[in-house]
């Protein structure tokens, strides 16, 4: 029996968490440019062709 692999698991939930809550912070700076640097950049057309907000 590996000891280790709790603790893997809990690694891996925190990445995820981690990751989460970085596209969600990258959301909002995004979302508060103005509209003409979003449309500049392509926001939010390519975010919604990846597959949109999680909800």
């Amino acid at each position: 029996m590996n000891l280790f692999a709790p603790f893997r698991s809990v690694q891996r939930y925190a990445g995820k968490i981690r990751t989460i809550r970085s596209e969600i912070r990258t959301e909002r700076f995004m979302n508060s440019l103005s509209e003409s640097i979003r449309k500049d950049v392509g926001w939010p057309d390519h975010y919604q062709r990846r597959g949109g907000p999680r909800r």
